[in-house]
């Protein structure tokens, strides 16, 4: 694209070269440069993959697949007495199915003036798109399903409900949701350490656990009285790095951030924690294919992403519904 020089609104030259120069035919141009660089927009942090157990992801193969989990059966202890019979543990083989029941697909067209013409590759610009696209839909679509997986009675691992109503300081029980804050409130360190003694009492490994909220707890949490989310108390490590937020543990979670948390009715907003046992995952890019469009002259690049979510242990699980005023 050529950008030529302008007169002045007298009609005399405002700079070198101008093309109403008397006497100068030529136009002379600026060329304008583009970029080969994109622009690409913001994308949001994945967090499913840390957080869940992929371990079954290698054995599904198409849309529909069912893969078996064995559940480890549960052996009885009794007292012995010398010379008596034992008692045996029957052994039983219950299972759980992972079924692979979801799928999102993609497609766009590239014309062939843009593939032969344009300064930049199209394909490859959109199909960078395309990906995050699905992965961004697998992580909210599975972090929804470990809230409805939560365990609501025997253990009750839902504190609070999604209602406007505020419960009071240091309560996580009742109709209203869990009021954040500091002064007069609950301080969201304190309701953490709730979480994590619900998953103490079900013996829940230390190891592995994780949390995950939006930014509005974030906030919250950043302001509580100990700088925990400072960087000088982070390890020089303060960046979030697919929405791990902490290089260590806080409450002895793994700390992650997710813009991915569906929305709440009343509350504020709600928040996760758990165990990498607790769900698992699997999921795959079942085809990708390029094939001639035959209306236009263009190509048709389209693929198809099939995955499976499956709750295996409700109490290694703990939500929270909460209100920020």
């Amino acid at each position: 694209m050529a950008q030529f020089f302008q007169t002045g609104s007298d009609g005399s030259a405002t700079s070198n070269f101008d093309a109403g120069t008397a006497g100068q035919t030529n136009s002379f141009f600026l060329p304008s440069v583009y970029s080969k660089k994109v622009l690409n927009f913001f994308r949001k942090a994945s967090v499913v993959e840390a957080i869940t157990n992929t371990d079954y992801a290698g054995e599904i193969s198409a849309y529909g697949d069912s893969v078996k989990i064995i559940k480890e059966p549960v052996i009885s202890v009794s007292d012995y007495t010398r010379n008596a019979d034992t008692s045996a543990t029957l052994l039983t083989d219950q299972e759980i199915s992972l079924v692979v029941d979801s799928a999102k697909a993609f497609k766009f067209i590239v014309d062939d003036i843009e593939s032969n013409m344009s300064h930049v590759n199209f394909k490859e610009i959109a199909s960078s798109s395309a990906a995050y696209a699905l992965k961004d839909a697998y992580d909210a679509a599975v972090i929804e399903k470990m809230f409805l997986g939560c365990s609501a009675a025997t253990p009750n691992h839902i504190l609070g409900a999604d209602n406007a109503t505020a419960l009071g300081a240091g309560v996580f029980d009742g109709t209203g949701s869990v009021d954040l804050g500091q002064t007069g409130e609950t301080d969201p360190l304190d309701l953490m350490a709730r979480m994590a003694r619900l998953l103490d009492e079900q013996n829940v490994p230390e190891e592995g656990r994780w949390f995950v909220a939006g930014p509005d707890f974030y906030e919250q949490l950043g302001q509580s009285g100990s700088k925990l989310l400072s960087v000088d108390f982070n390890a020089g490590q303060g960046s979030i790095r697919n929405g791990l937020v902490s290089s260590g543990k806080l409450r002895g979670f793994d700390m992650y951030k997710s813009n991915n948390i569906a929305g709440t009715s009343n509350a504020t907003g709600k928040c996760l924690a758990g165990h990498m046992s607790s769900t698992a995952t699997a999921n795959t890019i079942l085809s990708t294919e390029v094939l001639r469009d035959p209306t236009s002259f263009g190509d048709i690049v389209r693929g198809l992403h099939v995955y499976g979510c499956k709750v295996l242990r409700d109490e290694a699980l703990v939500s929270a519904f909460y209100k920020i005023d």
